[in-house]
């Protein structure tokens, strides 16, 4: 299942999300969190690339723009969701996110969004509190909200533990803030609840990244999207399609080397 072209994300050239995008800084800008970490999709059309496993048609990527091998390496074979988000640089807290689905012509671009990411932008070696976001390849298994499952096929737990009240870094209301999560898999265990607080590599590294919705400000690590996005993101996504998200700042995602 892919999401709908005639959704309600907005339309503009892809290429947005796969540079850095000028944009005011503002220093007051805000943060949520869950625990300690918990807190611009414009789109077109991409042309079709084929399958990262058969050679590649001439002048089309294997992989989405941006990709580099260093990351493309970690991605699963049987991946045919994928979902894309590219800081603007190391220090920024704000992203474009693209949904990708890869049909028998090769990955082709479903929809894009604006995101946020955490306050200080992004890390590999995230740690707990640091105010960033971790960067790689990771898979978005489980879900839950404080409102009711909209209709996905990822596991969701619906629970008062969601609910949300206080400020955001700028003093703006979080009220809301996880009526829908996803979880990212970073140090956490698969198939539980996104409440679950169970961190496999260590308190230190933190945990409790998710995928939640935008309260108009950064985040202790997170990266949030657009109300409307969450439902629609929630309802396409597919554990058959062993969906993934590859994030991180637009140079580190580029990087050709090995992993380190």
């Amino acid at each position: 299942m892919t999401i709908s072209r005639r959704s309600l994300f907005r339309t503009a050239p892809i290429a947005l999300a796969l540079m850095a995008v000028p944009a005011a800084r503002n220093a007051s800008a805000a943060g949520s969190g869950h625990g300690s970490d918990a807190g611009a999709f414009a789109g077109t059309p991409g042309g079709p690339a084929p399958d990262p496993n058969a050679v590649p048609l001439p002048g089309q990527p294997p992989l989405p723009a941006g990709i580099g091998p260093r990351w493309e390496a970690e991605i699963p074979a049987e991946t045919t969701q994928l979902l894309l988000v590219v800081g603007e640089h190391p220090d920024s807290d704000r992203a474009m996110a693209s949904f990708w689905t890869r049909p028998s012509s090769g990955w082709q671009i479903e929809c894009t969004h604006p995101a946020r990411n955490g306050r200080l932008g992004w890390t590999p070696d995230h740690r707990e509190g640091d105010l960033r976001s971790p960067i790689g390849v990771f898979t978005l298994t489980d879900a839950g909200g404080l409102r009711p499952d909209p209709g996905t096929r990822l596991s969701y737990d619906r629970s008062d533990g969601f609910a949300i009240e206080g400020t955001g870094f700028a003093g703006e209301p979080l009220a809301g803030t996880f009526d829908h999560v996803i979880a990212i898999d970073y140090n956490r265990v698969r198939g539980t609840s996104p409440l679950d607080s169970t961190r496999p590599r260590g308190d230190e590294f933190g945990g409790g990244i998710w995928l939640h919705i935008d309260h108009d400000g950064p985040t202790h690590g997170c990266v949030t999207l657009p109300q409307e996005a969450l439902p629609e993101l929630l309802r396409a996504l597919d554990p058959a399609a062993h969906p993934i998200v590859v994030m991180g700042d637009a140079t580190t995602l580029a990087l050709g080397g090995p992993a380190s």
